[in-house]
């Protein structure tokens, strides 16, 4: 799995519209990149929300969040459109991305781990816990606290 001070693999991916992503093309800002299993599960959904619900926060300080999972693209729309997430998720279906950053776990989804990136593309820190309340509050803690 990448660790911190790593640089971040670079990838291209659909995002939820089908929409080419290319990690890169987010340097120069930090990026909270995180990996959740399964698209409108309880767990991948509170974490999702979480995120959501201080997007406005994290584009103030010009934070970017991308959440990646090997759902397709009409279950990550499905998602987004449900509960309104207005910023990237990444349809990983071949999993090239989840095994980049080694999170695929043994039942061919990815884990739950999250990846805070610096502005130059370095991993900071890396969260890697089963319940999504870690992962919300060590990304707050990084970007949004004074």
């Amino acid at each position: 799995m990448i660790a911190a001070g790593d640089t971040a693999p670079d990838f291209d991916a659909p995002n939820q519209d089908g929409t080419p992503f290319r990690l890169s093309s987010l340097r120069g800002s930090p990026v909270v990149l995180y990996f959740y299993p399964k698209a409108d599960t309880p767990g991948c959904t509170i974490e999702t929300k979480g995120f959501r619900d201080v997007q406005a926060e994290y584009l103030a300080r010009q934070v970017h969040v991308v959440g990646v999972s090997v759902d397709d693209c009409p279950a990550q729309k499905a998602f987004a459109q449900k509960y309104g997430i207005a910023f990237p998720l990444i349809a990983d279906t071949s999993k090239a991305v989840a095994k980049a950053y080694g999170v695929l776990g043994p039942r061919g989804l990815a884990r739950r781990v999250t990846f805070l990136i610096d502005a130059h593309g370095t991993v900071l820190d890396v969260i890697d816990a089963s319940s999504p309340d870690p992962h919300l509050e060590r990304a707050r803690a990084r970007f949004l606290t004074p």
